[in-house]
């Protein structure tokens, strides 16, 4: 049957005659999915010439299967009612109408308007393009995504020496929350980042920090509760609150202040349905870090309007430039703040997909939520179990992510090569990131004539080959931006910044 299906095998008329009686069916309904308004779906006398021509039918058919399922299980129900009906001495004087009506085309199945407004183009069209040209034999740089690992950025042997150990202890379940010496390790490190009032019950582990910021949108957002999250946003946060039936509300990250929050454009967008804020930081795409003022004045509104502080910190141990990183939660010790972080980045193990938040602050108010989260992280049942086992491992002893981060490191000179051959390309401007391995380019749009920026990435991937993320794609709202990851070596760099300054000697939109 699967090989009729598939269209790999065209059934022999007799067959199909076959097929036909035994789903109550006509063969022109079985091939082509649609049948005359004079034709009885449930027909069990087609004839072999019938059966011939919906042969032929098939071999220029793709219908599929399911659809008809749930139509013949309506139908196989009538039948039963029928049956009924006329054991108990009655007729059911309608049962030729009924199926006569039943629809004559196949059922489509579309995704949910809830994902209308849902976006992720750092993985969208874009890459699927990439991957049609990959197919093509063409080889693509991707400096799309933060993935270390496809250049050359290696796990700590001593992290991947310790989960093989620990395999075998790690085939079950583990507590909803995570193993205790991997919230145990993260406890410790919130102690380290000042960030006040944790307990072992207030640390979530997570596959990625992104499925904690999903069940964090989830169990706090009904329809039309307002989140402030800043522009440009990495786009998770806007899509999971979106996906939650929250509206997001985008503040400004400017430009000419070094992308820090613009602390007025958030005062002005708080309503009475506003119930939290979101900061990344440090920041992606912009690869800023904010100092304490900064953070102070982001305290102080939520203060002011009893807002739940999010906090992304994903990328707080890859700082640069002797700079500090400070926990937002840290300041706000009368606040509930929900904090995440992980060791993809830091560690460069971003396929193990370990992450963590922690809860912290005034929990009292958030009794209910709290709640909620235990719920839907119940529900997970728990994250990866041999992830979590090398937590301790990483967060202790030496951090090789320290090397990375100084002069003489890969990150620090890759920022500083990607940074300088940027800002000589004419008509490009860019202020420097100052953690993280981003970097969010400005064009003059006038220059260039853009006005599409997903245009302006599909050219430079057609004519160069090389992959970038537009900067609507972080919910930025001109198209005037796109962001680079700065994770190749620097010579791989080189030939790419060589050839976006050529590519950009000529582009016009």
């Amino acid at each position: 049957m699967s090989q009729y299906v598939s269209g790999k095998t065209v059934p022999r008329a007799d067959t199909m005659a076959f097929l036909a009686r035994t789903l109550d069916v006509t063969p022109e309904w079985l091939t082509t999915g649609t049948v005359t308004t004079n034709d009885a779906p449930d027909s069990k006398t087609a004839d072999t010439s019938a059966a011939s021509t919906s042969t032929e039918a098939l071999l220029c058919s793709n219908t599929e299967m399911p659809a008809r399922t749930s139509e013949n299980a309506d139908t196989k129900a009538h039948a039963n009612n029928d049956t009924s009906a006329r054991r108990a001495g009655t007729t059911s004087s309608n049962n030729d109408n009924t199926l006569t009506a039943r629809s004559t085309t196949m059922r489509e199945f579309k995704k949910s308007s809830k994902l209308n407004d849902v976006l992720y183009d750092v993985r969208g069209p874009a890459l699927d393009e990439a991957h049609r040209m990959e197919k093509a034999g063409a080889h693509i740089l991707k400096l799309n995504i933060g993935n270390p690992a496809p250049f050359g950025f290696r796990t700590p042997d001593e992290v991947v020496y310790d989960m093989a150990s620990q395999l075998t202890d790690c085939e079950g379940y583990s507590d909803s929350k995570g193993l205790f010496s991997a919230r145990k390790a993260i406890m410790q490190y919130a102690q380290l980042k000042h960030i006040p009032n944790v307990g072992m019950d207030d640390i979530y582990t997570g596959n990625g920090a992104s499925e904690l910021i999903n069940l964090c949108m989830s169990a706090l957002l009904n329809d039309g509760d307002e989140i402030l999250i800043p522009s440009p946003d990495y786009p998770l946060w806007t899509a999971s609150a979106t996906l939650a039936g929250g509206k997001v509300v985008h503040y400004l990250c400017d430009e000419q202040s070094e992308w820090y929050p613009d602390l007025q454009d958030i005062r002005s967008k708080v309503t009475d349905r506003t119930k939290a804020i979101v900061i990344i930081n440090p920041n992606n795409p912009t690869g800023a870090l904010y100092p304490r003022e900064v953070l102070q004045g982001i305290v102080d509104i939520a203060r002011e309007h009893q807002l739940i502080i999010f906090s992304d910190e994903i990328y707080d141990r890859l700082v640069m430039d002797g700079l500090e990183h400070v926990s937002i939660a840290s300041m706000a010790p009368d606040l509930f703040c929900v904090t995440f972080s992980g060791l993809s980045k830091s560690h460069m193990i971003a396929g193990y997909r370990i992450g963590w938040m922690i809860l912290s602050g005034n929990k009292r108010v958030a009794r209910d939520y709290i709640e909620g989260i235990d719920m839907l992280s119940n529900m997970r049942l728990c994250s990866n179990v041999p992830a979590q086992s090398i937590v301790q491992t990483a967060l202790g002893g030496h951090q090789s992510v320290n090397d990375y981060i100084v002069p003489g490191g890969r990150v620090y000179e890759q920022r500083e090569f990607v940074y300088n051959a940027l800002k000589s390309i004419p008509g490009v401007s860019v202020v420097k990131p100052k953690a993280a391995f981003y970097i969010f380019p400005k064009l003059d749009v006038k220059k260039f004539n853009i006005t599409d920026d997903e245009r302006f990435a599909f050219d430079l991937l057609h004519d160069k080959k090389i992959l970038i993320t537009k900067g609507t794609g972080f919910n930025w709202h001109e198209p005037d931006h796109f962001r680079i990851v700065y994770l190749p070596r620097i010579e791989v760099l080189s030939e790419a910044m060589t050839d976006l300054a050529d590519f950009l000697s000529y582009y016009r939109q």
